[in-house]
């Protein structure tokens, strides 16, 4: 469909001349009888008749300006449809995540993002597979990496840091002599996450002075579980050592379920930390329902740091 000649012809029959249609649009009064006569060529119709002093329908000409008439408002509700979408954010957002990082730390800031923009809806897959976001139509996932294992070919926005710590329950600590050096750690079982890199080689740092070497260590891990959240339920009951990701700590350390251990060390090596990334395809115009969301994540981790 010659959609361009239909709406000049829809400003021609407004204005009843084509020069009235050319100023408004821009253009040459020779430019829009051309396109008029296009139109018509098109249809193998004539649609308008002309005379030196005026212009009107004909039959045919009226039937198709009635037309053309529909086709301006639908054009002018999608302009504004479009100037909406470019001032609020709305519409699904499909979104994936590990599975211990979306019940933790993503889903308790959920409920303010969808209250401050209420037409935006928000569907989140955990699960700790590696999914393509484009073959699967998600508009986000969130990764936990260490630098230059994002996948080509897409966005990374950096939104958190984790840090790896050494925890134990308050029992466990009082029926033990104290551990004020990483040697000590051999003498005590521990539960790791034990999958990918995560295994029961430690290595810790000490915080002070920062140069410091290393020290590293095989301890004994009769338990490995691949979750942060599940090696703190098995923790409570007091086997041992756990290494788990800070984030996931934070509410049983704060609680005093759990106490940290050596805490002038630091976890580096293969439990060095990562960085939870918002990636997503690339694409000429990020939709403002997922920038809007990036933004989000970052200002209350943001908030949360400074806390």
């Amino acid at each position: 469909m010659p959609l361009d000649e239909m709406l000049v012809f829809a400003r021609v029959v407004e204005h009843q001349s084509f020069a009235g249609a050319a100023r408004q649009l821009g253009l040459t009064t020779s430019a829009v009888s051309r396109s008029v006569g296009r139109l018509e060529a098109h249809f193998g119709l004539r649609l308008l008749q002309r005379t030196t002093r005026s212009l009107s329908l004909t039959e045919a000409g009226a039937e198709i300006h009635q037309a053309c008439l529909r086709l301006v408002a639908d054009a002018q509700a999608v302009q504004a449809l479009a100037g909406q979408l470019r001032q609020q954010p709305r519409g699904l957002l499909k979104i994936s995540a590990p599975a211990v990082l979306g019940d933790i730390w993503l889903s308790p800031l959920l409920p303010g993002f969808c209250a401050r923009w209420p037409e935006v809806q928000v569907q989140v897959d955990m699960t700790d597979r590696m999914v393509d976001l484009v073959a699967e139509g998600l508009d986000l996932g969130l990764r936990i990496s260490v630098p230059g294992q994002i996948a080509p070919g897409l966005v990374a926005r950096p939104l958190k840091t984790i840090r790896y710590v050494l925890v134990a329950t308050p029992g466990y600590l009082a029926r033990h002599a104290q551990i004020t050096e990483p040697g000590q750690l051999l003498a005590h079982p521990f539960i790791s996450l034990g999958y990918g890199q995560f295994q029961n080689e430690v290595e810790l740092r000490p915080l002070h002075p920062a140069a410091a070497p290393a020290t590293r260590l095989l301890v004994n891990t009769p338990i490995t579980i691949a979750s942060s959240l599940g090696i703190i339920h098995a923790l409570q009951q007091g086997p041992g050592i756990g290494v788990v990701a800070d984030f996931a700590a934070q509410a049983a350390l704060q609680a005093g379920q759990l106490a940290p251990v050596l805490p002038g060390w630091a976890l580096c090596g293969k439990y060095a930390p990562r960085v939870v990334h918002a990636v997503y395809a690339p694409t000429r115009h990020v939709p403002l329902k997922l920038r809007a969301l990036i933004d989000y994540l970052v200002e209350e981790e943001g908030e949360g740091a400074s806390a």
